[in-house]
């Protein structure tokens, strides 16, 4: 059973969207975008629900946390960041992208880094890409290709580490990518993020993203 004790929980309803805290969370709450089993957590964002402030795209997400629920951030020369999954998306909107994992800034709107699962129709299966922000002055991200060959409901695997000496690496079923990050962003706030971050805002209820994660863990290793 996934540990939610240290996640809150963003959903694509009201303005702004609704954020379910921590103590609900491992309370046992389940609603229409997010069911926890003993098996996993599943999660369901449609492509017309609300968003969260200075956002476009609408997101059914956890967010990490202290256990009492206050919000945790972190610099990563403080320990060995790790945020690990395992995982099946099982819908994707019509532009076939959803975010499944990220390093996030605080006080930004910008992220650190997006892992991205793209789906294209004509292969039927999907590319996992990392999108990076080297620098926090960085206005665009580089895409990273991570892996490719992977259809909807096929479980996989990620792990993300962002080390104390800022090298952020990014492994997808074993395959394994790293790059030394500037040292602009050590002083900077960060906090990891996971669930279904629809890139798509223009449809109907029924077109959304769809995934359920079986394992999820946060670790800050002490160096």
């Amino acid at each position: 059973m996934i540990d939610l004790s240290t996640w809150n929980l963003t959903l694509p309803v009201g303005v702004p969207a609704v954020t379910i805290e921590t103590p609900l969370l491992v309370g046992g709450y389940q609603d229409h975008y997010f069911q926890s089993t003993s098996t996993g957590v599943t999660f369901w964002v449609p492509v017309n629900g609300t968003t969260t402030t200075n956002a476009v795209y609408p997101r059914s997400e956890l967010r990490e946390t202290y256990a009492d629920g206050e919000l945790r951030n972190w610099t990563y020369p403080s320990a060995d960041n790790l945020l690990s999954a395992n995982l099946a998306v099982s819908q994707v909107p019509s532009t076939g992208k959803l975010v499944i994992g990220q390093i996030h800034a605080f006080g930004s709107s910008s992220p650190l880094l997006k892992l991205e699962y793209q789906f294209k129709t004509a292969s039927q299966t999907a590319n996992i890409v990392a999108k990076v922000r080297n620098s926090p002055t960085d206005t665009t991200s580089t895409v990273i290709p991570l892996l490719s060959g992977i259809p909807l409901n096929q479980r996989f695997s990620y792990v993300i580490d962002l080390s104390p000496k800022g090298l952020l690496s990014v492994m997808v079923n074993g395959s394994l990518w790293s790059q030394q990050l500037s040292t602009a962003w050590a002083p900077k706030p960060l906090y990891f993020k996971a669930g279904v971050y629809a890139q798509d805002n223009t449809g109907y209820e029924t077109e959304a993203g769809k995934a359920t994660f079986y394992s999820l863990k946060i670790e800050h290793r002490l160096p």
